[in-house]
């Protein structure tokens, strides 16, 4: 290590202190590092996962020895003076701290790692974490699912979706990922996709539990959060932008055919609704299930719904308006592409050497095997044949979170590791299909699974199937933390189904709801809305002339705001700064470190959604800066404001230093 090196990095009496930060602290009550071997038990119900682990050894680990070398320091730990595992702390060229952790005696499986916590400290991250910002007070475990339905064991939807093996909880997500951020301004990044559980409810110390071994731990600090927020996208990757052609306008989620699609596109536009895009999931054909209305997953245009469907995709073109479709990794058992396959030996395969058929509701589907080079190649070549070649300009690359953990993969690895690998495995085949096309910049797909690679390989997130209902851990609200929590750990890019999807055990959709959220979506990225599980069932804004015209002003808003929203998602691929920032990223405010029903889009527009019905006004907390409301150009101070929201006043405000300042007047006169 270099002079300086070694003044931010130190052991003092067992307390491993990195830039002034206290990491590790060895105490005899107080083990920074556990070993233990167990045996788990996984049980999986259409995407829904019940993780069990049954202990048959754990042991506290105590310092045997500290050694410093030239460039590291390493720490051998054991018990009862026996060497079990040595932490090697190693600063890299980029002043990052690698702590490498090796097994010296026996077969453990289990890891426990401690680091030093303080009793006011905020922990933001794991992933996509949908009820919680800040994670501290709660443990999370990081295992790739459904988020299921309800997601909070005290509610009646919850209850009710528990019967069927569909419920959720705080903690469920399609996107975990062991790396956080501290409010002591470091991050944490476990190189792992084994099973974790990180603990955040002590008051002295955080707890990360490993179901293996993880290759290395990394940290690096900052002297606030932007930056800190940058150097780890710099580690994890970085998004590559957005085409321009999604700064046009809505792009609507429409079902039932070309005729169909084309008269409803005709009935908004004529209430001045902006479209950038139709996206038609059943592009491929449907199948009716007791969920609702699902697709038939044979990859190829059903033409009794849309004849003649490149031809049709090229005359939407060239009126200004982009097409885009739906695809996921897995292939249904009774078609024609299965069957294929099957014959080339491209699917997971259960312990018998058969194709392992997955559940997804009422219909089984072989999974495909991307550990297997040429199975990878050629779901990558279908996207590129029966997608890209066909003329679509974008689609949603669903599922990734239902990789079993008792399939047989072609390069035999475990399932149990590759199991939460598994979303950036399939965003990898998406991105090399795209990177491959000679107009790659102007394609488009999202996605709702996720893990360590997605920041780079996933071009952007959606909130996965939220409920249509105004609920704080399964609806609109929800959204906020999603991309608040995946945005501080480099996915910089997300958005949500406006108007919501799920609709299950008697939540429907209002056309209230799906007001709402067309204004929160007008300062997001991507403007997109969906007809839900159960469109029949539920308000859609084309059946509606005042919801139309709402939604008509939204969509101008969201092309008024497109030269800010450019600068916006230029920070996201540059830096890697999410375009929804938390307000503690540059807010020093204890109300700031906690908020997770604001956010800030960009640097200079601060957003406050109404979530909940029936409201004429909202409070509206302003941290400390000089505030303009969007909409009556009235100067605001930090605090808690009770603010006027009607219908199409979302509330929203601007800084008034901000160098968008005319462009934000100009946007305040859309009413």
């Amino acid at each position: 290590m270099t002079t300086d090196q070694l003044q931010q990095l130190n052991i003092i009496q067992d307390k491993l202190v990195y830039h002034q930060i206290v990491l590790f602290n060895q105490l005899t009550s107080f083990p920074l590092a556990s070993l233990g071997r167990g045996t788990a038990s996984v049980q999986m119900h259409r995407g829904n996962f019940e993780m069990r682990d049954t202990l048959s050894e754990k042991i506290p680990l105590q310092t045997i020895k500290i050694t410093q070398n030239k460039s590291d320091w390493t720490l051998l730990l054991g018990h009862e003076s026996i060497a079990y595992l040595s932490l090697k702390f190693l600063l890299s060229a980029q002043d990052r701290l690698v702590v490498t952790p090796t097994i010296l005696k026996g077969n453990w499986n289990r890891l426990w790692l401690r680091l030093n916590a303080q009793a006011n400290e905020q922990i933001y991250g794991c992933g996509e974490q949908l009820s919680y910002f800040d994670l501290r007070g709660h443990h999370f475990p990081l295992w790739s699912s459904e988020p299921g339905i309800g997601r909070n064991k005290h509610t009646l939807t919850t209850f009710q979706a528990d019967q069927e093996h569909a419920g959720g909880d705080y903690y469920t997500t399609n996107y975990p990922e062991a790396t956080f951020i501290s409010s002591q301004k470091y991050y944490c990044h476990a190189d792992t996709y084994t099973y974790a559980d990180f603990d955040f409810r002590a008051p002295d110390h955080h707890e990360l539990q490993f179901w293996g071994i993880p290759t290395k731990l990394t940290f690096e600090t900052a002297t606030d959060f932007e930056s800190l927020t940058s150097k780890l996208s710099r580690l994890l990757g970085r998004t590559r932008g957005l085409p321009d052609w999604t700064n046009n306008g809505v792009i609507l989620g429409l079902q039932g055919g070309t005729k169909r699609v084309n008269e409803i596109k005709t009935r908004l536009e004529a209430h001045g609704v902006k479209i950038a895009g139709l996206w038609c999931q059943d592009w491929e054909g449907v199948r009716m299930t007791s969920f609702g209305k699902r697709l038939f997953w044979d990859w190829q245009p059903d033409t009794s719904l849309y004849p003649n469907l490149k031809d049709q995709i090229n005359a939407w073109r060239q009126s200004g308006i982009r097409f885009l479709g739906y695809i996921n990794p897995y292939v249904a058992s009774d078609s024609a592409l299965f069957k294929i396959g099957t014959h080339n030996g491209y699917f997971a395969k259960n312990k018998a050497g058969d194709v392992y058929l997955v559940d997804f509701g009422e219909f089984n589907c072989g999974v495909v095997d991307f550990t297997n080079p040429t199975a990878f190649e050629w779901f990558k070549q279908l996207i590129q044949q029966r997608l890209i070649n066909e003329g679509f300009a974008g689609w949603m690359a669903d599922f990734g979170e239902y990789l079993p953990t008792d399939v047989v993969l072609f390069d035999h690895s475990d399932p149990m590791a590759r199991h939460n690998q598994w979303p950036v495995l399939w965003a990898k085949c998406n991105y090399e299909a795209v990177r491959a096309s000679p107009n790659a910049d102007q394609l488009l797909y999202f996605m709702r699974a996720g893990a360590t690679g997605s920041q780079h390989y996933n071009q952007l997130l959606w909130a996965g199937d939220q409920s249509v209902n105004w609920s704080r851990d399964d609806g609109l609200i929800f959204t906020i933390p999603a991309a608040l929590s995946s945005g501080l750990i480099g996915n910089s890019l997300s958005h949500s189904d406006i108007g919501g999807y799920t609709s299950m055990y008697g939540n429907v959709r209002t056309k209230e709801l799906f007001m709402r959220w067309a204004e929160m979506a007008a300062f997001t990225p991507i403007m997109r809305t969906h007809e839900g599980n159960r469109p029949d069932q539920n308000f859609q804004v084309y059946d509606d002339p005042e919801a139309m015209n709402h939604l008509a002003k939204c969509t101008d808003w969201f092309v008024t705001l497109s030269p800010y929203r450019q600068a916006v998602v230029r920070d996201a691929v540059k830096l890697g700064l999410p375009a929804q920032r938390p307000l503690m990223m540059y807010y020093d405010d204890s109300q700031a470190m906690r908020c997770q029903s604001e956010y800030l889009f960009g640097r200079d527009l601060l957003v406050a959604p109404v979530a909940q019905p029936a409201q004429k006004t909202w409070p509206v907390f302003l941290p400390d800066d000089q505030w303009v409301h969007l909409w009556s150009g009235k100067a605001y101070g930090s605090g808690t404001h009770q603010v006027a929201a009607p219908l199409g006043q979302p509330p929203v405000f601007y800084r008034q230093q901000s160098p968008y300042t005319k462009l934000f007047q100009t946007l305040g006169g859309l009413q």
